[in-house]
Formats: structure tokens, C-alpha cells, sequence
């Protein structure tokens, strides 16, 4: 069992995913200390807050709100309030929905367990796949999530990615083992703009994401996601396109040390 770990999420910390992943997370650790947004912040990505000041509110031990970003609480937790006894894990969900292909650059699930990995603590983000917003399958997250973890941990994976989980939208007796996969495609085929007017006549825009069954590569996450299997995927920071990097290396100086 682990000594402490830390959770976070982008829901809020008053998210069913939130409780979902403290019972999951007690079956893990001896301490568990939680420190998430005071309220959602949903496709905030990696952002922190550089131009306003953040407000802690305690509410409860080792449990705290944040007015800020999953990055803002990344911080918090290991810069601050764990500061003299850093976990051994960062745990960030469990999200609502899941974080497949290109969703993973707009999420702040993922983007709290990737600052953590910047900061030196291991990370593991957490979604729930769902097929009625209103009906998610929490009990397979909740089933299925502690001997997810106890077996990532078990064995091991480098410093420079955090881990992202997907859980699929069936019950857990039907769930198929761990699958390591690419990310791939995913759903986003671009973004709504809606356009309405308030009660003063003063008009205001509504963004959304389009999304629609677009193919997916082999071996890619969705895909795996879609035969019912509990999905890991490594994610990292640098962001370079190898193919692209090479085609251009046929054309421009590259620089050399």
C-alpha cells in the first residue's frame, strides 16, 4: 500500500467521478489528500492561473477547493500543502466522459496529471466512458479501478509521461483486460459556435465541440475502447511530429549542437 497520494479532477470536487475515485483511492493508500477545482473546469487543458490569485477553502482533512484549474491544484497540492510530504501518486478523475485522441489536448483531467508529472510526481488521469450523460457507469470505474492502478504502479512506466485510463461504458463483469494503446483520431470534427442573446439584448457566443464516427487507426484507443477494454495510453509533453520533422529536414538547415 502507498503512503499517500494525491487526487485531483476537472469536474469539480463535488463530482460523482470524485467520489468515485476516493473510495478507489483508499483501497490504495494510507493517506489520501484531495485537491480539486471548487467548481468545473472542463477542457481547461494544462492552464494555470498567472493573473489571478488563488483561494484555498478546506473542506474536510486532506480535502481542499481550489478557485482554479486542475494545473492550479497540481500546484497547490504538491507545491504547497504536500510540500513536506509529497505523495507517491497523482490520481486525476475520475472524468465524466471519456479523454480519447485529440479530447486529450483540451482536457484538464489529463492536464492535472500531466502538470504533476511536470513536477516530478507520477500520474495517472481516469475517464469513464458513458452512453447516457444522465446514467454513467460509475460501479466499472468503481470496480475496476483500484486493481487498475495497483497494477500500472506495479509495473512501472517512465518519469517523462503520465498514464491515461479509460474505462468502457459496460458493466465490469463484461470489461475485457488492460489494453496499451496509441492515441488515435478520436471523435472531435471540429467546433459549434452558437449564437443567442440574452434577457438585456446583448448577444453572446456558446462553444462546443462537432464530433462524429470518424475512422480510427488500428491499435489506437478508441478502438480498443470500443472492443470493451480498460485502455492505457502514455502521454508526454514534447509534441513533436517525427514525419513532419523529417520531411522538413529535407528542406530546411536543421540545428546541430
Amino acid at each position: 500500500m502507498l503512503d499517500r497520494v494525491i487526487l485531483t479532477n476537472d469536474d469539480g470536487i463535488d463530482a460523482p467521478g470524485m467520489a468515485v475515485l476516493e473510495e478507489i483511492a483508499a483501497q490504495l493508500a494510507k493517506e489520501v489528500w484531495v485537491v480539486a477545482p471548487e467548481k468545473d473546469q472542463s477542457g481547461q487543458s494544462h492552464a494555470i492561473s498567472l493573473h489571478h490569485a488563488l483561494r484555498v477553502h478546506e473542506r474536510g482533512p486532506r480535502r481542499f477547493a481550489v478557485t482554479g484549474t486542475p494545473g492550479d491544484c497540481a500546484a497547490m497540492g504538491l507545491c504547497h500543502l504536500m510540500k513536506d510530504h509529497p505523495p507517491q501518486l497523482m490520481l486525476s478523475g475520475v472524468n465524466r466522459g471519456v479523454n480519447l485522441g485529440i479530447e486529450t489536448v483540451f482536457s484538464g483531467t489529463v492536464g492535472g496529471a500531466m502538470t504533476s508529472m511536470m513536477l516530478g510526481v507520477p500520474a495517472i488521469a481516469l475517464s469513464q466512458a458513458f452512453t447516457d450523460r444522465r446514467n454513467v457507469p460509475w460501479d466499472t470505474a468503481r470496480t475496476l479501478g483500484a486493481a487498475t492502478i495497483q497494477k500500472l504502479v506495479e509495473t512501472g512506466w517512465s518519469k517523462n509521461a503520465c498514464l491515461n485510463v479509460n474505462f468502457p461504458p459496460i458493466p465490469a463483469s463484461e470489461v475485457g483486460p488492460i489494453a496499451l494503446a496509441k492515441q488515435g483520431e478520436g471523435l472531435i470534427g471540429g467546433m459549434n459556435v452558437e449564437t443567442r442573446t440574452d434577457p438585456r439584448g446583448m448577444t453572446y457566443h456558446w462553444l462546443n465541440f462537432h464530433r462524429s464516427d470518424r475512422p480510427q487507426s488500428p491499435g489506437t484507443d478508441y478502438s480498443a475502447m470500443r472492443a470493451g477494454r480498460i485502455v492505457v495510453t502514455p502521454l508526454r509533453y514534447d509534441r513533436t511530429d517525427e514525419d513532419a520533422y523529417n520531411d522538413l529536414a529535407l528542406k530546411l538547415p536543421k540545428f546541430e549542437d
